[in-house]
């Protein structure tokens, strides 16, 4: 009896541990990169899908700039999809003043393929060193060097104002879902123009 009830108890200890383990590795859009309320790291110099250099002020609309990680335009069909769906909505964002940039680390000529070929009308940005990446603190470290993956960003939308300022930031626990258009309208909503 002592046992079966030692063996009882180790099992229920077991089992809650793994719960606790899948409970604590669930992130949420607050435990990625700098907190809202912080300024957002500098994005530098980028070349957009046209090798156009660009920077931040430059890619701000009125009330801000919506923007997207994500891991590749080249080969990741979540990202690929998350883009196409944008696209179709775009002007939703442009009417809340704010403009998109989605940034992979992507070359330009990768972002150029899929922007001529998706007839993609917002900006991409390529980070192939992945700097921007890992000032945001963002890089999946799941994949080595030498993987066709090391370097890409866990996927995170972050809703900036025209200060640089982290206002929202929205992020799905697998990068195999994102956050719909309509959930990154009803932030814009939510958190409104900042005078």
């Amino acid at each position: 009896m002592a046992t079966s009830s030692w063996q009882w108890t180790v099992g229920l200890l077991a089992l809650a541990l793994v719960a606790a383990a899948s409970v604590s590795s669930g992130r949420s859009a607050e435990d990625l990169g700098p907190p809202v309320g912080t300024r957002a790291p500098d994005i530098g110099t980028r070349l957009d899908q046209d090798g156009k250099p660009r920077t931040f002020a430059d890619l701000t609309g009125q009330h801000g700039l919506v923007l997207m990680f994500n891991r590749s335009a080249g080969w990741c069909p979540y990202c690929q999809a998350q883009m196409i769906e944008l696209n179709g909505s775009i002007g939703e964002i442009d009417k809340r003043g704010f403009r998109v940039a989605i940034l992979t680390y992507d070359t330009p000529e990768v972002l150029k393929g899929f922007a001529t070929r998706r007839s993609i009308t917002y900006t991409l940005l390529s980070d192939p060193n992945s700097e921007v990446i890992d000032a945001y603190g963002l890089r999946d470290p799941q994949y080595p060097p030498g993987h066709r993956a090391h370097g890409v960003p866990r996927p995170l939308i972050l809703v900036l104002d025209r200060a640089g300022m982290i206002r929202a930031k929205l992020y799905e626990d697998s990068y195999k879902v994102r956050p719909s258009v309509a959930a990154i309208i009803a932030k814009l909503d939510e958190v409104g123009p900042r005078s």
